[in-house]
């Protein structure tokens, strides 16, 4: 579900611009998961399944709600048209150190 737009990227480079433009992340992997759900009336629709991890010192002090609405205020545009499902782990970079270890 990498399909190119008018503008010649792909939905998954969109998505990464706009979280690079709003976050400044230290790591941010999103991947396509829109292959398991082939099927699924979101898939059907055209938008994709994806999964984010994304790591930024923008997450301090915000709770995991908070964290997950500013995600999702920064891809608003694609959410229901290029985006069906996005599963999200926003961590702060100290955070993701201590997952690491």
């Amino acid at each position: 579900m990498t399909n190119q737009n008018s503008g010649g990227l792909t939905t998954h480079d969109k998505i990464i611009s706009a979280l690079e433009r709003t976050f400044s992340p230290v790591s941010c992997q999103l991947s396509d998961e829109s292959s398991l759900h082939v099927g699924h009336a979101g898939a059907a629709s055209g938008g994709g399944h994806f999964r984010l991890v994304l790591v930024s010192a923008s997450f301090a002090g915000l709770n995991l709600v908070n964290r997950h609405r500013l995600v999702y205020d920064a891809v608003r545009d694609m959410m229901q048209t290029e985006i069906h499902a996005l599963a999200i782990s926003a961590l702060t970079p100290e955070e993701a150190a201590r997952k690491e270890s």
